[in-house]
């Protein structure tokens, strides 16, 4: 390939990581506005008014974000998702063998290629196209019940807990799609969730993504995407990952924590000072403080929020 090539694909692939940014970060956005209409609170907020004390005033300028797959959750959420739409037949049981073995390639080498976010992208329209937003919806919860509640990491649970409870707004970030993401966050009691934007066209998905998966550079642009809507002071936000793919996430926040990594972000979380907490093996690393886990300053806030899709 020709260096103009070269440069005109890696043109057009950033092109289409800002749109996907551009579009999570709307979606997300239209979570909080959602929610504030119709005075939703995310579930698991009354329980927890109910025994702690006054709630912290609102920080609105700092803020964390999650990464699900191996770090939110164990294993990957969309993973589990094909595993019960499977179930539901939407698709055959060699489809989801075949998934299965991507997803272990892709965990034993560490790293995922163009190639096969190319084939990830092709299966995440496979089974979406010709569906309503509301059909997934409603399955992604019963799904979510089955199989991804008892996966939660209870450790990276309650450092986002943490974040709430001083006030903070919380959001995941992941390459799942933005539906399924925003159930887990409610779920979770969080603030809402930046994902994958499917095309829709009158609540049915058309089969193309808007821009292309929400996956490294994408995540962070959707972040700084985020940030600029809602007024955040990004070096005062936290980011969390377990992978080295999100090493471009991490580093547009103040303070970066490696959950769970790969080698490769271990390395790059060693070589950068940045925490490292793993839940994993039972390994207690060093007790993280509200000060350097929340960022310098960070005292207070948090906004509930709801789910909203971005439909055209």
């Amino acid at each position: 390939m020709s260096l103009w090539r070269r440069k005109a694909k890696r043109h057009e692939l950033e092109r289409l990581a800002t749109l996907a940014g551009e579009a999570s970060a709307e979606a997300a956005s239209r979570m909080d506005l959602a929610a504030q209409r119709d005075g939703d609170e995310p579930e698991g907020h009354a329980a927890r008014s109910a025994t702690a004390g006054p709630p912290a005033p609102p920080d609105l300028t700092a803020a964390a974000f999650f990464d699900v797959d191996n770090t939110m959750m164990m294993g990957a959420s969309i993973f589990h998702f094909a595993r019960g739409l499977a179930a539901r037949k939407y698709f055959t049981t060699s489809d989801l063998a075949g998934f299965a073995w991507r997803q272990a390639k892709f965990r034993i080498g560490g790293k995922e290629t163009k190639d096969t976010v190319s084939s990830s992208r092709e299966q995440a329209l496979s089974f979406v196209a010709g569906r309503s937003v509301e059909e997934l919806n409603t399955v992604g919860e019963e799904i979510y019940d089955e199989l991804m509640a008892d996966k939660i990491w209870s450790g990276t649970r309650a450092l986002a807990q943490m974040h709430l409870d001083a006030g903070q707004r919380v959001w995941l970030v992941t390459a799942t799609p933005v539906e399924l993401a925003a159930i887990i966050a409610r779920r979770l009691g969080l603030t809402g969730a930046l994902g994958t934007v499917a095309e829709t066209d009158d609540g049915v998905y058309t089969g193309k993504l808007v821009g292309d998966l929400l996956h490294g550079r994408a995540k962070a642009h959707a972040v700084r995407a985020l940030a600029a809507k809602e007024g955040l002071n990004l070096k005062r936000c936290t980011a969390y990952s377990d992978s080295q793919n999100d090493v471009p996430m991490l580093s547009v926040t103040g303070t970066a924590v490696a959950i769970n990594p790969d080698a490769g972000l271990r390395e790059v979380a060693r070589r950068r000072q940045w925490e490292i907490r793993d839940f994993r093996t039972g390994r207690k690393a060093a007790k993280i403080g509200v000060p350097s886990v929340l960022g310098a300053g960070a005292l207070a806030g948090a906004v509930a929020a709801g789910v909203a899709f971005r439909k055209r």
